[in-house]
């Protein structure tokens, strides 16, 4: 059927119009798109090539150098070693078990190290660098490096690891260093960035731990070229960060390591101060622990071995422990009792062996008693009673007064881990701490330095630095910050009569240097060196019926743990203090026995600045004191355990 010519025109005439319609709308879009590209590659073409830029480059920190840490005298006690590591990326390494065995035939792989490794490999993103070994020879460094092309995804690079070069000797004052952990991160607000780096190692205890801001220093970066995958290309810049300020530490490292080893096996401590600036010259705590474990890994055969000594060798005792300072608290009784105006130098009290209050007895050490005794010797011949009578006349407010005007019941603010503030009680103490009123017993403890009054041995050598200075000694552990010394801190004369502090300094003069004394036996016999001092003994736990009827009478008779703590306080020269020390050896019995011959010879070391000539000694002591001197292992002050120059 033919279409009449009418409709074919008509029909020509739409499919045209169409057509316009359509190829106007192709031409609308096209120009749109035109323009639009345009603009993205003329108007913004800066803001794109950024974007790219920063999808191609990586920044990444750079971990700085630690800060050093040197003795008083410019001696390392904290330094940085180059470490040789090797590193695995595990998208380089292909079949990483396979890389893995090949490495194990280079070099010895710790099987406990290579497992966390693995670990480490299957926990991060393929392109992280995990760390297989580290500490590496230099043989076995380059013994990697050589056979590079067959390990695959592996390599050999250099850092720095901390190092302890005294090791024992100052494990609690410098403390060690640690890899960052969860608890680490969880306790910190703002945590730096560099935290976040695996393995950045953070102080976790002493001086190591409270400086670290000081001491970790500012991160550098560096802009690196990053394929698709994140895999590293190449190294565009680097910009080295800061390191961290070094440490200069009053403590006399030759002091330190004599007074470590005059400690010896004992479980004891001792704490040596500069009475003239308070500076404190060392700060032993025994037995000690390598901190260099702690850094490379320590083993949990050795750390339980740590933890599990009944000797506590990871605590600080020095600042740390505290324990009833018994007779050398006398000292404070007393200066209370001659503040208070209760008490003279002239009166005397009659001590017949024990001193009855409320229908109990409190006895004096000697059973005997001691007869009449005045201020002085009751100071040498230690006698309790004297303090029963003393305290129960001055009060406890007043003694707990003196005692912190002295030092006692105070945290002093020094950059080391556990500073303890001890105990001075007094009535509203025991009230809201025991929910019970105070009693007289309670006095009479305390005038003896029993019952609830607890010391450090910190405390104690500042008690006795204030004692014999007549100023408020304030002990002082870091001496300068990056070669600037820091201003010393003031010592104001302390608000006692200095006729009553010279009373106190005459009877612990007597204490050594009188044949009643009770640390006679420890005196010096140099000329110009006449030491003074205080013995004291702590009773942890008296002596039970039951083991009366077991026939243990005598303190050494008991298992180690319930003997008597041994105490001794002292200052040297007499006529012009200089060293003040002290010295508690826990559970050792009698001071007299087991503390002041310690204290004598840490104070003999310190006047000297090394060992003492034996003249400085009783001559029924000397050849005694010449096989003690022969068995100590003492470092040589000026070189390092391998012989190199630390100066």
């Amino acid at each position: 059927m033919r279409r009449n010519p009418k409709d074919t025109e008509e029909s020509a005439r739409r499919i045209s119009r169409r057509g316009l319609i359509l190829g106007g709308l192709q031409l609308v879009f096209m120009g749109g798109l035109a323009l639009r590209m345009r603009y993205m590659q003329v108007e913004q073409a800066d803001q794109f090539r950024l974007l790219a830029e920063e999808n191609r480059v990586n920044l990444r920190l750079l971990p700085p150098a630690r800060g050093l840490i040197y003795d008083r005298n410019g001696v390392a006690l904290a330094e940085n070693e180059q470490n040789y590591r090797i590193v695995l990326v595990r998208e380089d390494a292909g079949d990483v078990d396979a890389v893995l065995a090949r490495l194990s035939e280079l070099v010895r792989l710790d099987p406990e190290e290579l497992e966390r490794a693995r670990r480490e490999i299957a926990r991060r993103s393929p392109f992280v660098p995990v760390t297989i070994a580290d500490r590496l020879s230099w043989a076995e460094f380059a013994e990697v490096a050589v056979n590079g092309p067959a390990l695959p995804g592996v390599t050999p690079e250099v850092g720095l690891s901390r190092i302890y070069p005294l090791a024992e000797d100052f494990a609690h004052v410098v403390g060690y260093v640690g890899p960052v952990s969860d608890y680490d991160l969880n306790r910190i607000e703002d945590p730096d960035p560099l935290l976040q780096i695996p393995k950045f190692q953070i102080g976790k205890s002493g001086v190591e731990n409270k400086m670290e801001s000081v001491l970790r220093g500012k991160a550098g970066t560096k802009r690196i070229e990053v394929n698709a995958v994140g895999r590293v290309m190449r190294e565009l810049d680097r910009q080295e960060g800061r390191a961290g300020a070094n440490l200069q530490l009053t403590i006399d490292s030759g002091l330190q390591n004599y007074v470590q080893a005059r400690l010896g096996a004992d479980s004891a401590s001792s704490v040596v101060i500069d009475i003239e600036t308070g500076d404190i010259l060392a700060l032993g705590s025994a037995p000690s622990f390598d901190p260099n474990k702690f850094v490379r890994g320590i083993s949990v055969s050795d750390y339980g071995e740590l933890t599990g000594n009944e000797y506590r060798p990871l605590a600080n005792k020095s600042v740390q422990g505290v324990y009833p300072p018994a007779s050398t608290f006398k000292m404070v009784t007393i200066l209370a009792a001659l503040e208070a105006g209760v008490i003279d130098a002239e009166e005397t009290v009659y001590c017949p062996g024990f001193k009855e209050v409320g229908g109990r007895k409190f006895h004096c050490w000697r059973r005997g008693g001691h007869g009449h005794v005045d201020l002085n010797e009751s100071l040498q011949e230690s006698c309790d009673v004297y303090y029963y009578d003393i305290a129960e006349r001055v009060g406890i407010e007043r003694i707990a007064a003196m005692a912190r005007k002295l030092g006692l019941g105070q945290r002093f603010d020094l950059p080391i881990s556990a500073v303890n503030s001890g105990l001075t009680p007094n009535k509203a103490w025991k009230l809201e701490n025991r929910g019970a009123e105070w009693v007289i017993g309670d006095t009479l403890n305390a005038g003896i330095g029993q019952g609830f009054v607890l010391a450090s041995p910190l405390q104690l050598a500042v008690v006795t630095a204030r004692v014999a200075s007549g100023r408020a000694i304030v002990p002082r552990l870091v001496k300068s910050v990056d070669g600037v010394e820091l201003a010393p801190p003031d010592l104001p004369v302390l608000d006692i009569d200095p006729d009553h502090l010279a009373l106190v300094r005459k009877g612990m003069n007597s204490v050594m240097n009188t044949r009643k004394g009770t640390a006679y036996s420890s005196r010096v016999v140099a000329d110009g060196i006449r030491m003074a001092g205080k013995t004291g003994t702590s009773q942890v736990v008296a002596i039970t019926p039951e083991e009366r009827a077991q026939g243990i009478t005598r303190n050494e008779d008991r298992e180690w743990k319930r003997r008597d703590h041994a105490l001794f306080v002292s200052f040297a020269p007499f006529d012009a203090p200089r060293i003040a020390c002290s010295v508690v050896v826990e559970h050792g019995g009698g001071g007299s026995l087991a503390a002041a011959p310690i204290a004598r010879d840490i104070v003999l070391q310190a006047l000297y600045k090394g060992t003492p000539p034996l003249s400085a000694y009783p001559s029924s002591q000397r050849g005694r004191i010449r096989t003690q001197q022969q068995k100590l292992i003492l470092r040589d002050p000026t070189t390092l355990t391998d012989g190199r120059s630390r100066a």
